[in-house]
């Protein structure tokens, strides 16, 4: 009878103590993770939503913060009617339309290549991979160099095999896009095909030996097994190709400043040319949130044709 009592006053403290441990355990969870909270609220929704505020005000940066006016969608509306906007859009879709399937096609091919056995391997994947890790302003001033019409090596080159009227290259406006892209996919392979590859290493030999035995050639093996197998990689590396190729700027400001004439203007060279050129911080901030649609509806569309086709797989 005594045992019984004794029990059932421990009970009552067992359970007060497991909730006091539960609540410091929360606290401290809480604790560790204040700081990537705190430094996620400050540093990215709070810009993020004076971001959307400031694209329905009129702001000129030189008239500090008591120049705030609120203008509702003019800044939207007005977009549609600037061409230096509508150009930036179209070079914008152009250079993603073009660079993010020559990457990841290139990168597939060249996976594959260094897939097999090939001599140093790891030597020749290490210098496919090091234009990724390099300063993307050095590589942009390499490239100028070697696009130089007159004395640069590429049309240097071009001349010494019979060419008589090279391209302009960068000074051009029918080739300036054009160079942008050849250098930025001749950057993004290496990282894209690293990404592949470890993919590839991950789908087992098996199906590969039993397709030899039902008579499979290489072509075949490649589009039954390679690229059904490979798909959830090539769906992340083709997301993020979308995602970088729309945040293009490094290429464009070192190399051709948006020139010649707006013929290589993209939408986040002028939001930085809207903003700190012109001071004109609202119409930066609209152009910004038109091109978060724009990736958005890019991103959602491939995410919903992967999963369409991974259902009829």
């Amino acid at each position: 009878m005594e045992l019984a009592k004794k029990n059932s006053l421990l009970v009552p403290t067992r359970k007060k103590k497991l909730r006091k441990d539960i609540l410091y355990e929360n606290i401290a969870g809480w604790l560790f993770l204040s700081l990537n909270l705190i430094g996620y609220i400050v540093f990215k929704l709070i810009p993020i939503i004076l971001s959307l505020i400031f694209s329905f005000c009129d702001w000129n940066l030189v008239s500090g913060l008591k120049g705030i006016k609120f203008i509702g969608l003019k800044n939207y509306i007005d977009l549609w009617t600037d061409s230096v906007f509508i150009k930036s859009l179209v070079n914008t879709i152009v250079y993603a339309a073009v660079t993010v399937p020559c990457s990841v096609f290139l990168a597939l091919i060249l996976a594959v290549v260094l897939n097999d056995k090939i001599f140093c391997k790891s030597l020749v994947r290490l210098g496919f991979y090091l234009p990724n890790i390099a300063s993307m302003v050095a590589i942009s001033v390499v490239w100028s160099i070697l696009y130089m019409p007159t004395f640069g090596p590429i049309n240097m080159f071009l001349t010494s095999i019979g060419i008589e009227n090279p391209p302009g290259w960068l000074s051009s406006s029918q080739w300036a896009l054009i160079s942008i892209i050849i250098m930025s996919v001749w950057q993004a392979v290496g990282y894209n095909a690293v990404i592949l590859l470890a993919g590839l290493q991950s789908v087992p030999g098996t199906l590969y030996e039993s397709a030899e035995i039902d008579g499979a050639g290489p072509i075949r093996k490649f589009f039954q097994i390679t690229i059904p197998m490979l798909s959830p990689t090539l769906f992340f590396v083709t997301v993020i190709s979308i995602i970088g190729s729309f945040q293009v700027f490094t290429q464009v400001n070192v190399m051709t400043q948006g020139g010649p004439g707006t013929s290589t203007s993209v939408l986040v060279y002028y939001i930085y040319k809207a903003a700190f050129t012109y001071n004109k911080i609202g119409y930066a901030n609209a152009i910004g949130w038109v091109l978060f649609v724009l990736v958005f509806i890019f991103t959602a569309l491939q995410w919903k044709f992967s999963n369409k086709d991974s259902h009829v797989n």
